[in-house]
């Protein structure tokens, strides 16, 4: 009898982790990046998960505006960057760009800014994840004849303090800025 409760015990732990790991959100929502990687002449991956937005506040100083990031940065689950460099034009396709933007039509996201080109070689999205009326994530795409970034923000954020985080842990100079303004330029 000890033996058959404990086997119990023990597939319905099984159960609930499988369950668990199936709820789990990846951190980055984009499920191109392998095939826009194996296109690209050169790609950087920026991952800081919970963990590593903590160990990196570590580094930052006693100022009052490094003080301010390291606060912005308790309440962020990740930050996730990912830009792809390619040797020619038409190395990811508008087809690419919809599938990618089509992640982000749940009833969670609202498209903030979409700027187009006429040609489709330089286009910009960003994207707001509002629960409960307060900003939780943003996603930036941002396409160019030969590049292609994105990035995503996992968390609390306050759009005043978004600006703080431009030019640090991989986001690329002005897309926080420009996020925070409302996407202008």
């Amino acid at each position: 009898m000890k033996r058959i409760s404990v086997l119990t015990v023990l597939v319905w732990c099984l159960v609930a982790l499988a369950a668990a790991a199936q709820s789990i959100t990846p951190p980055f929502p984009v499920t191109l990046e392998k095939e826009l990687a194996a296109r690209a002449s050169n790609y950087t991956e920026v991952s800081l998960d919970k963990k590593m937005l903590a160990f990196a506040g570590k580094f930052l100083s006693a100022d009052a505006d490094d003080v301010e990031v390291k606060q912005m940065l308790a309440t962020l689950n990740g930050v996730y960057v990912r830009e792809y460099k390619f040797d020619k034009p038409g190395q990811y396709t508008t087809a690419d760009l919809e599938h990618i933007r089509s992640q982000f039509n749940g009833s969670e996201w609202s498209p903030m800014v979409r700027e187009r080109s006429k040609k489709g070689e330089g286009d910009s999205d960003i994207y707001i994840k509002l629960v409960d009326g307060k900003m939780q994530g943003m996603f930036v795409l941002d396409a160019g004849p030969n590049d292609l970034s994105f990035v995503y923000i996992d968390g609390a954020l306050n759009s005043a303090e978004l600006s703080k985080l431009d030019g640090s842990f991989g986001i690329p100079k002005g897309v926080a800025k420009r996020a925070a303004k409302g996407g202008s330029k």
